[in-house]
């Protein structure tokens, strides 16, 4: 499994970021310019990834490592944010309410 730490993924700015966590944690507090789809409905909605690599997020990596994982057995090209959405906020980058 392919994956990157949150200062990795600030120099991904152009990879589509996918935030796997539930609407009620992401409208609390998420990475810029992350597109919230629920690990809940992931499957209804994998019709709305984006085309290429993209990389996934949750609170603390374990949602987005199963998401991942599956991702990679369907062919896509997914990397895993380790430390989540809670090692963002803790390096103190920017969060969107």
């Amino acid at each position: 499994m392919q994956t990157i730490t949150v200062h990795e993924l600030t120099e991904r700015g152009s990879t589509p970021l996918i935030d796997v966590r539930e609407p009620h944690e992401y409208a609390a507090g998420h990475v810029p310019g992350a597109v919230n789809i629920p690990m809940s409905v992931f499957g209804e909605r994998l019709a709305e990834l984006p085309d290429g690599a993209i990389n996934v997020i949750c609170e603390l990596g374990g949602r987005s490592a199963s998401i991942v994982q599956a991702l990679e057995q369907r062919g896509y090209d997914a990397t895993n944010v380790e430390g989540g959405t809670a090692e963002w906020i803790a390096a103190g980058y920017p969060v969107d309410r």
